[in-house]
C-alpha cells in the first residue's frame, strides 16, 4: 500500500533532563500525548526538536525511540538533513532501518548553496533510501527558497521524492505548489499561523510545533475543513489561534516547553545556548492557556 501523509503532523520537541540529556520517558510520553490527540502522524529530529542541537548519536536515540513507541500507530517522519550530504545519508540509512515511514531532508544550513548545489543534495540523498522523501524548505535557515518549480521540477525527476514541507511563511508559494504540482508532489505547510489558510486552500497535512501543546484543537479544525464544514472550522481556529500567536511571537522552542509546563506536562528546558522563556511571554502564555480551559496532564 502506498503511504500518503494526510491530516496533522506533530513536529515533536525533544524533551531533557536536568542534567541536559534526551528524556526518553518524556518523549514516550509526548508521543503518546500527541497520538492521543488524534494527529495523523509524527516527526521526529525537526527544528521543534532542536535537531541541530543533538549529537549525532542523540539523533539517532531520538529516532529509535519514536519509530519504536509510535509501534505503527501513526506515521512516523524523521528530518535527517545535514550540513553534508555524507552525514545526511548516513542519518537517512538509519532512519530506514529503524522503520520510520518518511525522511524529511533540510538543505543544509550553514552556508547558503546554490539551487543547483541543493538540487543535488536532495538528488544524492534520495538515491540511496528507498522511502519517501519529503523536501524540507525552510529559508529563513537554510538561505535558499525552494520555489515551486524547482521543487515540482525535483519531483518529476526523483521518483522517491514525494513531499515537500514549505516553512517558507509564503501561503502565494504554498498555493502554487498545491495548485500546480500536487499531480507529483504533496504539499505540507509548516507555518502554524498558516493551519486554517492551507488546509482551506487543499494542502493534504500540515506540520505544526504547536501540536505538542494543543493536538486535539489543530486536528479539530483539520477535521471540520475535510468535513466541508468551514464555519466550524473557523471557530475552533478563531479559539485556538491567539495561543498559536504568541508562541511563535516568542522564541519557538522555548515558547512550546514553556506551554508545555503549564500544562503539567514539563519536558526541561530547551538546550544551551537558548535561553529559557522570558517573563512577559511567559505570562501571556500562561493566561491563554488558562483561557481556552485546556486540561492538564494526567498525574
Amino acid at each position: 500500500m502506498t503511504l500518503q501523509l494526510t491530516g496533522v503532523l506533530t513536529a515533536l520537541a525533544t524533551p531533557f533532563t536536568d542534567d541536559g540529556q534526551v528524556d526518553v520517558p518524556k518523549l514516550r510520553l509526548l508521543v503518546d500525548r500527541s497520538i492521543d490527540g488524534g494527529v495523523d502522524g509524527v516527526v521526529a529530529c525537526g527544528s521543534t526538536g532542536e535537531f541541530a542541537a543533538l549529537s549525532h548519536a542523540e539523533r539517532r536515540l531520538v529516532v529509535e525511540t519514536v519509530v519504536e513507541h509510535t509501534a505503527g500507530r501513526v506515521p512516523v517522519v524523521t528530518q535527517t538533513g545535514a550540513t553534508s550530504t555524507a552525514e545526511a545519508i548516513q542519518n537517512s540509512r538509519h532512519a530506514q532501518e529503524c522503520g520510520a515511514d518518511v525522511i524529511m531532508l533540510i538543505a543544509p544550513y550553514y552556508e547558503a548553496l546554490s539551487m543547483a548545489e541543493t538540487s543535488g543534495y536532495f538528488r544524492a540523498v534520495a538515491e540511496t533510501v528507498e522511502l519517501p522523501v519529503m523536501l524540507y524548505n525552510y529559508p529563513s535557515a537554510t538561505g535558499v527558497n525552494l520555489d515551486a518549480e524547482t521543487v515540482g521540477r525535483l519531483a518529476r525527476e526523483v521518483e522517491n521524492i514525494r513531499y515537500v514541507k514549505d516553512s517558507s511563511g509564503d501561503m502565494g508559494q504554498a498555493t502554487q505548489l498545491i495548485h500546480h504540482h500536487s499531480q507529483y508532489i504533496s504539499t505540507i505547510v509548516g507555518s502554524d499561523n498558516l493551519i486554517l489558510a492551507a488546509l482551506t486552500e487543499g494542502a493534504p497535512a500540515v506540520m505544526a510545533g504547536t501540536a505538542n501543546i494543543i493536538p486535539g484543537e489543530i486536528v479539530a479544525v483539520h477535521r471540520a475543513v475535510a468535513a466541508g464544514d468551514f464555519v466550524t472550522a473557523q471557530a475552533a481556529w478563531n479559539r485556538i489561534y491567539p495561543l498559536i500567536d504568541a508562541v511563535l511571537s516568542a522564541p519557538f522552542v522555548p515558547a512550546v516547553k514553556a506551554a508545555l509546563e503549564v500544562l503539567g506536562q514539563p519536558i526541561g528546558k530547551p538546550r544551551r545556548p537558548t535561553a529559557d522563556l522570558d517573563s512577559d511571554s511567559l505570562n501571556r502564555i500562561q493566561k491563554l492557556v488558562t483561557e481556552l480551559q485546556l486540561a492538564p496532564a494526567p498525574a
